[in-house]
């Protein structure tokens, strides 16, 4: 009962988070975490309904089921990185051109920004649960994990997974290296000018905006690289259990929070939404 109590407040927080977000979304920053709390929610709700069956009833998930949580779970979190690096981009416009934000940043440019990490996400998503599910499995279907995941679903396949996994270390390392250079480079420049400003107030004001988005993406890549940048065996397998929690519940939990705690905006939004 307790678990169940707990996962409705996640999913009240989640609804309430987005709701907030929704009332000033007419603005860039508002836009992307709108879809960043979005993708969260259904991040986190993809493994923690089967989850808390699981702690309960001791439920088996169905093959088709497996399959789809898989999909969803690989698309979401693809979806996610790409979310991040768009919004690192759209801080460097604000820091690095003010005057210009709004044109540069106009409805059109951000929902292409958006657009593309749900397409290319669920398609290498796509690409890559399909590639999982040739696989012959014909001693245990006991899955060493909480919910259906790559790297305990190849340990136990019986076929030979040679080529799966390196398509999941290729996709993993393209992945996370293409959007995290993004990241990287937006934060190079923005660091650059913020370095130009005479006052210290003004340089910490600078900063200050992009302190929320900083913490979300060094907790969501630090949590990934020690998951998905290594070979499945027995050893990682086990530990990426423990990783696995805080990339799949600690860090969409914490995002909320982060950006709500941080931003003088969403606290107004919050109260307004309260009255």
């Amino acid at each position: 009962c307790r678990t169940i109590h707990l996962f409705y407040k996640f999913l009240f927080m989640y609804l309430s988070y987005m709701f907030i977000e929704k009332l000033d979304s007419h603005t860039p920053m508002y836009f992307f975490l709108t879809n960043l709390a979005f993708v969260d929610l259904c991040y986190t709700s993809n493994a923690t309904p089967q989850m808390l069956t699981n702690i309960i009833s001791k439920k088996t998930i169905s093959f088709a089921g497996c399959f789809t949580q898989c999909y969803i779970f690989i698309a979401l979190l693809v979806t996610e990185l790409f979310m991040l690096a768009a919004m690192a981009y759209d801080r460097y416009v604000a820091i690095r051109d003010p005057l210009r934000y709004s044109v540069k940043m106009s409805r059109r440019v951000c929902i292409c920004l958006v657009t593309f990490p749900y397409v290319y996400g669920f398609s290498d998503g796509l690409f890559q649960a399909i590639l999982t599910f040739r696989l012959s499995f014909c001693n245990s279907n006991v899955i060493n994990h909480f919910y259906c995941a790559d790297p305990p679903l190849i340990k136990l396949s019986c076929s030979d997974t040679y080529v799966k996994k390196h398509a999941m270390l290729i996709s993993a390392g393209l992945n996370l290296s293409s959007s995290l250079t993004i990241i990287l480079m937006s934060y190079t420049f923005i660091i650059a000018t913020v370095l130009q400003i005479k006052s210290a107030e003004g340089r910490h004001k600078a900063f200050s905006t992009c302190g929320s988005h900083m913490m979300a993406a060094t907790l969501f890549y630090g949590t990934l690289f020690c998951m998905y940048v290594r070979p499945p065996t027995d050893e990682t397998v086990e530990e990426s259990k423990i990783i696995a929690v805080f990339y799949t519940f600690v860090s969409p939990v914490l995002n909320p929070l982060i950006y709500s705690l941080r931003n003088k905006d969403v606290k107004k939004a919050l109260k307004n939404a309260l009255r």
